[in-house]
């Protein structure tokens, strides 16, 4: 029985299949200079929620591991996927959904998961007026401006507003027909009552004065694994050393978090986010930070699997399950924890 793809991914698998006959598959790449080699990174989004990577890349752990990183910004995991399955990244970051969704597609030589990064959703609910007293039970009769079909945000939001016992097609409007970074501007235009917004999204539309955090989505759904490292099945057994050395540097980046101040975070990363002063990168890592964003260590573990296809069967974006064995590798990261 073949697993349904949500429409959005249909285009991932073709896309890929095409590039794959031009560019190079899981090769390992030539060293740039000195003796690092050189490893593509493709991430679904540049943003302040990712904060361990950038501390990484900016304390230069992964040159400590001999690594000269290559980071490509996909926006938007159908990109970050195609990317992967082409051979034009060694590595994607992205919502693991994205493996489940191609996983019937390519048999052969599928995506694994082998480092989860967050551990709660990155996204907050944001209101016209500040409310003191939210419940979720305020969204009935409103209209919301959510995320895309099929996509880790909205099916999210639509977990929590079952946990509240509300149904998303029929206790309120949810549009869904405007691209990812484009909410916050339409909501400053006057669209909708409620938007979901990520950073700096959700502390821009505050400091203007257009809108008011009222809740987090990763407080009200709980530990969710919202984003992880990925690479094809080929990549991750022709170059262990390599993966494993990319592995340990994310986990120096998360190391430092688990023992740093939000002040101290901010100023590493500054340099990632140069469109964005250090007062609000603090005020974003802050968020981010009380709410226990990221996790101690890389390990994607089972029950973690298991809640994130409870979340696709109920936003009905999974027939059938799949293998947490097949999908999902704890050895590098084990080994990084150590």
């Amino acid at each position: 029985m073949k697993k349904k793809l949500p429409a959005i991914l249909l285009s991932v698998t073709a896309l890929a299949l095409i590039t794959m006959g031009m560019l190079g598959c899981g090769e390992k790449k030539e060293p740039a200079s000195g003796d690092l080699t050189t490893v593509t990174l493709n991430e679904v989004a540049h943003s302040i929620f990712y904060a361990p990577q950038y501390v990484a890349i900016e304390e230069g752990y992964f040159a400590e591991e001999g690594i000269d990183l290559q980071l490509v910004t996909g926006f938007g995991a159908d990109k970050t996927m195609t990317a992967v399955l082409s051979g034009e990244a060694d590595i994607g970051f992205m919502g693991s959904e994205s493996s489940i969704y191609v996983y019937s597609q390519n048999p052969d030589d599928y995506i694994v998961n082998f480092a989860q990064l967050t551990q709660r959703a990155g996204n907050f609910l944001v209101a016209r007026e500040p409310l003191e007293n939210f419940q979720w039970s305020d969204l009935k009769g409103k209209d919301v401006l959510g995320g895309r079909k099929g996509g880790m945000p909205q099916m999210v939001f639509e977990y929590i507003l079952k946990k509240n016992n509300l149904d998303p097609a029929a206790d309120m409007n949810i549009d869904q027909s405007i691209d990812f970074g484009s909410t916050a501007a339409a909501f400053t235009g006057g669209q909708g009552d409620f938007t979901v917004e990520f950073e700096p999204g959700a502390s821009t539309l505050e400091k203007e004065g257009a809108g008011y955090v009222v809740a987090s989505l990763g407080v009200d759904s709980g530990y969710v694994p919202y984003t992880a490292y990925s690479a094809k099945q080929s990549f991750l057994e022709e170059h262990p050393e390599l993966v494993q050395g990319f592995t340990n540097a994310l986990q120096k980046g998360m190391d430092y978090v688990q023992s740093h101040t939000p002040e101290e975070i901010a100023k590493v990363i500054a340099p990632q986010f140069k469109e964005t002063d250090l007062e609000d990168i603090t005020t974003i890592v802050t968020r981010y930070y009380e709410q226990d964003t990221w996790k101690e260590d890389l390990i994607f573990e089972e029950p973690s699997f298991t809640l994130l296809q409870d979340i696709l069967e109920e936003a009905g974006e999974l027939e059938q399950r799949v293998p947490y064995g097949d999908l999902v590798t704890t050895e590098f990261a084990e080994k990084a924890a150590q």
